[in-house]
């Protein structure tokens, strides 16, 4: 499968060796499972997928594996309002690239909205400007989620 930063599929290896650590079969089969799908994965999702190849890879293993990634910066982790952590690769991923989340609050649909506009993309970095100057704040990254209901649940009101 092709990756959108053209690095292949075993980006994640450099990093690893960066930061010191070790690229073990857990963490490896972790981040195939998150880099070979679009949607927002929970860590119980992660374990069931891992635990079809790797039945010695537990539910614990992958909770600490996902936090390390994130801490590592390899994986986003979110929160949609469901009481469940979700994690998304964030580069050499399918569909990766700078995102906001539009979440449907009655049947949980998670969309991922890409196709910014020229007044969005404006708005977003005078908004970012306007608030590192008022706070003396460096911003590096932003998460925009937006709650509301998807068409389908929309239109059974």
């Amino acid at each position: 499968m092709p990756h959108g930063n053209g690095m292949g599929p075993r980006w994640w290896h450099r990093r690893f060796r960066g930061c010191g650590y070790r690229m073990t079969v857990p963490r490896q089969a972790i981040l195939d499972v998150l880099s070979k799908t679009s949607r927002h994965l929970s860590a119980e999702d992660v374990f069931m997928a891992v635990h079809k190849v790797y039945h010695h890879v537990g539910l614990t293993t992958v909770y600490r594996t996902l936090e390390l990634l994130v801490q590592m910066g390899l994986v986003s982790k979110f929160d949609f309002g469901d009481g469940r952590a979700r994690y998304e690769l964030l580069e050499g991923s399918k569909d990766s690239g700078h995102h906001h989340h539009l979440i449907c609050t009655k049947c949980g649909r998670i969309i991922d909205y890409t196709d910014f506009i020229d007044e969005e993309i404006k708005l977003l970095k005078e908004t970012e400007k306007g608030l590192s100057k008022k706070y003396k704040f460096k911003i590096t990254n932003h998460l925009i989620q937006f709650y509301g209901l998807c068409d389908k649940c929309k239109d059974k009101r």
